[in-house]
């Protein structure tokens, strides 16, 4: 187990090597602040939900064109492996975001 001696100097080794490759910048030396012009949380949640949609439609054309004899059943497998895998991660971002939500509600004020 580290103790806060070995914690705090891998923290000042990686500021060291944070501030070496950026030039300073920051409120702590060589951090830079975290650029608020990129997506909110919100965005990139419903591009999440956007990318499990179009896995979807691609995993139900595949299967389409299978049924028409358009396809092999190795595109249909791994379409539908990919929609599986992009459906169990949205689901694991769900619960982690509802279990936020939960602990944030019992702080008390």
């Amino acid at each position: 187990m580290a103790s806060p001696t070995v914690a705090a100097n891998a923290y000042a080794s990686l500021a060291r090597i944070i501030g070496s490759g950026s030039g300073g910048g920051g409120p702590v030396a060589g951090v830079k602040p975290v650029d608020a012009t990129g997506p909110s949380f919100g965005e990139l949640l419903k591009n999440a939900a956007g990318d499990v949609l179009d896995a979807g439609r691609k995993s139900d054309a595949q299967t389409m064109a299978m049924a028409s004899g358009k396809s092999n059943v190795m595109d249909v497998v791994t379409a539908v492996a990919e929609t599986d895998v992009a459906v169990s991660t949205l689901v694991s971002v769900r619960d982690r975001v509802i279990q936020s939500y939960e602990e944030i509600m019992r702080m008390t004020i």
